[in-house]
């Protein structure tokens, strides 16, 4: 493992790492907290916030370039923004089970699924992650965090049900 392929990426793919990873971070322990207090709401606030920025620092992300500067990896963001603002938009109508589904399923394709990629051939974070002295094994590195999602899954559609039973 080795930050320098980070740390010589431009300060837009800087910016959206570091966001990425605290939403991931901050998600994590939402999706895993008690619903409704106040804690919940204001990390709630951060958290969109932080996609936010993760979204909004894609679009001076131009690596992948598909149709001239953009890739479906910005549509990822537009659609991520979308679900965002959806997901705002449902809890100020107190539509509970609404907001719920759209923030899992936003942090389940906007950080788990879409972060997976990130972790591809090629990519920065694969050179992060798979290069220099203390490099895991790529195989075991892929399975583990295959795993670890489908965990994240598995827990937060248990909470899920758990929640909405009557």
């Amino acid at each position: 493992m080795t930050l320098e392929p980070l740390l010589e990426a431009s300060p837009a793919i800087q910016i959206h790492t570091a966001a990425a990873i605290a939403a991931f971070g901050l998600g994590a322990v939402i999706l895993f907290r008690r619903k409704g207090g106040r804690v919940h709401m204001m990390a709630g606030r951060i958290w969109v916030a932080t996609m936010l920025v993760v979204t909004l620092s894609s679009f001076f992300i131009h690596t992948i370039r598909m149709w001239g500067l953009w890739s479906p990896i910005h549509l990822l963001s537009i659609g991520t923004t979308g679900s965002l603002i959806l997901g705002v938009y449902m809890i100020r109508k107190r539509n509970i089970a609404s907001h719920r589904r759209i923030m899992q399923s936003t942090y389940l394709g906007a950080l788990i699924i879409a972060g997976f990629f990130t972790f591809m051939p090629g990519r920065i974070m694969h050179e992060v992650l798979f290069t220099g002295p203390l490099a895991p094994d790529p195989v075991w590195t892929l399975v583990a965090v295959l795993i670890g999602g489908v965990l994240i899954f598995i827990a937060v559609r248990r909470q899920s049900i758990l929640h909405s039973a009557p």
